[in-house]
C-alpha cells in the first residue's frame, strides 16, 4: 500500500485552501504565501533519521525490509511517497519535518495537522 505525506510552510498571516496548495505544489508550481524551505537541510535530516536499517538507493529513494519511500521536493514543498511503511517510520518523517516547522498535510483525508 502506498501513502503520501506532504509538507510546506505558510508565511505568517497567510491563509490558503490546503487542497489547492497541495495540487499546485504537486504540479511543480510555486505558491504565493509559502516560505522557501531549506531543502538541502531537510534532505540531510531525513537521511540521518533513516541511516540505520535503511539503504539509500538513489538520490531520492530509501528502502528496507520493512518498506520504502521516495522524496519529491521543490523550493517550497516536500512530498514523501511511502510504500509498505510502518506507521512508526512514517511518524519519523513527520517528526523530521516538524523540526523545520512544516506540519503534515494528508491528502488522503484532506487534513492539515497543525501542532500547537
Amino acid at each position: 500500500m502506498s501513502y503520501d505525506l506532504d509538507f510546506w510552510r505558510y508565511k505568517p498571516g497567510t491563509t490558503l485552501d490546503h487542497q489547492e496548495v497541495y495540487q499546485k505544489l504537486c504540479d511543480g508550481r510555486e505558491v504565493a504565501g509559502l516560505e522557501t524551505l531549506p531543502i538541502t537541510d531537510i534532505r540531510q535530516a531525513i537521511a540521518d533519521a533513516f541511516a540505520q536499517g535503511w539503504q539509500q538507493v538513489g538520490a531520492d529513494s530509501w528502502e528496507s525490509q520493512t518498506g520504502a519511500f521516495q522524496l519529491y521536493t521543490t523550493s517550497q514543498f516536500v512530498r514523501v511517497d511511502c510504500y509498505g511503511m510502518a506507521g512508526d517510520d512514517m511518524n519519523k518523517i513527520i517528526d523530521v519535518l516538524l523540526e523545520f516547522n512544516c506540519p503534515l498535510y494528508d491528502p488522503q483525508v484532506g487534513e492539515r495537522f497543525v501542532v500547537g
